[in-house]
C-alpha cells in the first residue's frame, strides 16, 4: 500500500510562513545568508544511539545527512558509542546537529555534555529539553501558562503495583472518563500508547507503558482532528511552517500508524478553518517560547470541537523520515530540508563563535 500525502495550493493562513509571499520569503533568504556570513565547515550528524527509537533515529539521521550533503557541507555520521569524543576532539569547530530520538538524545542529558565541551550544536539546551520530553512535566508547566491541555494523572510503576490495580482502575475511570490515553511518561513515537475504551483494558495498557519507562501518564482522550506544528528559528526568531493534519487509517496515531508507509494519510497545509489555523501556529510558537526551545521544535496537539487546538506533547528532534511530518511542512514551505539543515547549523556555528567572542576576557 502507498502512502498518501496530499498538498494543497490554498494559501495558508497569516500566522503561518506563507509559500506564496515570494518576495518576503526571498529577502528572508538573503537575510538569513548574511547573517550566517561563516558557515560551519562540519557537521557531525548524530543518530541512533540505545533508545527504542533507535532505527527511526537512523532512518531520520541518513536524511538529514544527506540535506546537508545536498547544500554542499562536509558531514560526518556518527553513533552515540565511546568514539564520540575522540571523534568530535578531531573535528573541531565541527557542529553537531543531533537527530536521536528517546532517552539521552531527547531528555538533554547528550546536550549538556556537549555544552560542557563547549561544542555547538543545533538544538535546544540540556535543561529544556529535560521538561519538554517528560511528558507529565511539560504538561503541567503548558497549563500553568493558561494553555489548554488534557486531564491528566502520572502514576509510576511501584504505586500502580502496590497500590493494586482496581481500585486505581475505578479510580481514574471515574476522574478521567472512557475513553482515556496512556502513554509513558518519557518516550517517543507513540511507543506504549493506547487508548483505552473500556476499564478491563486499562491494567494491559498500563503494563504496555510501563514497559517503555518508570512512569506512565493517563490521559483524558480529547476527539477531534490530530494535527502538528513544527517551529523553526532560522535566524530571524521563531516561525510556524504550514501545519501538517493527520489521518490515520486506524484512528489512532500510533508507532505502526506513524513509520508504516500508507497507514497514515497527511495534508499540508490543514483542512482548517482560517481562524483556527491561526490558534494551532500560535499555539505551537507559545509552546516553543513557554519551554524556552529553540532552533526547531514541534509540537502535537488536538483541535477539538470548539475549534479550539489542545497540546499533546512537544518534541525536540523531530523525525525526519519519509513518512515524517516535519518534512512536509518544509515543503510546504517553499523551503528544501538541505536548506533549512543547513541554515540551522550555520545559526549554531554563528552562536558558538559569539559565545567564544564574549568569554574573551
Amino acid at each position: 500500500m502507498t502512502r498518501t500525502v496530499q498538498t494543497k495550493t490554498t494559501e495558508p493562513s497569516t500566522t503561518q510562513l506563507s509559500t506564496t509571499e515570494a518576495s518576503t520569503t526571498q529577502a528572508g533568504e538573503a537575510h538569513a545568508s548574511a547573517a550566517h556570513a561563516n558557515p560551519a565547515e562540519t557537521v557531525l550528524v548524530l543518530a541512533g544511539g540505545l533508545s527504542h527509537e533507535r532505527d527511526v533515529s537512523l532512518r531520520s539521521g541518513r536524511r538529514v545527512s544527506q540535506a546537508l550533503r545536498s547544500r554542499g557541507l562536509e558531514v560526518v555520521e556518527s553513533d552515540v558509542d565511546s568514539a564520540l569524543l575522540p571523534r568530535l576532539e578531531e573535528l573541531p569547530g565541527a557542529v553537531v546537529f543531533p537527530v536521536l530520538h528517546g532517552e539521552a538524545g531527547e531528555d538533554g542529558s547528550l546536550r549538556e555534555v556537549l555544552a560542557l565541551l563547549g561544542v555547538p550544536f543545533v538544538g535546544s539546551i540540556g535543561s529544556a529539553c529535560r521538561v519538554a520530553f517528560d511528558k507529565s512535566v511539560a504538561n503541567r508547566v503548558v497549563a500553568e501558562a493558561g494553555l489548554t491541555t488534557p486531564d491528566q494523572i502520572a502514576l509510576p510503576h511501584e504505586i500502580f503495583r502496590e497500590l493494586g490495580a482496581q481500585t486505581l482502575v475505578r479510580a481514574l475511570g471515574e476522574q478521567l472518563g472512557f475513553p482515556m490515553m496512556v502513554k509513558p511518561s518519557r518516550g517517543g513515537s507513540a511507543l506504549g500508547c493506547s487508548k483505552v475504551s473500556r476499564p478491563d483494558q486499562l491494567p494491559s495498557a498500563m503494563v504496555g507503558a510501563y514497559a517503555y519507562g518508570a512512569v506512565a501518564v493517563v490521559e483524558r482522550f480529547i476527539e477531534g482532528t490530530e494535527v502538528t506544528v513544527a517551529v523553526v528559528d532560522r535566524g530571524m526568531g521563531p516561525e510556524a511552517l504550514p501545519i501538517v493534519e493527520i489521518r490515520p487509517d486506524s484512528g489512532v496515531y500510533d508507532y505502526t500508524a506513524r513509520y508504516t508507509a500508507g497507514a497514515t494519510r497527511f495534508l499540508c497545509p490543514a483542512e482548517l478553518p482560517a481562524e483556527v489555523a491561526d490558534r494551532c501556529a500560535a499555539l505551537g510558537l507559545k509552546i516553543h517560547e513557554v519551554l524556552g526551545l529553540r532552533d526547531l521544535s514541534r509540537t502535537d496537539m488536538i483541535v477539538n470541537s470548539d475549534g479550539e487546538p489542545v497540546f499533546l506533547e512537544v518534541n525536540v528532534a523531530p523525525g525526519m523520515t519519509e513518512t515524517s511530518a516535519v518534512p512536509l511542512a518544509i515543503e510546504a514551505a517553499g523551503w528544501s530540508l538541505g536548506k533549512m539543515c543547513a541554515d540551522l547549523v550555520r545559526v549554531a556555528a554563528a552562536r558558538s563563535s559569539v559565545a567564544a567572542v564574549s568569554a574573551i576576557p
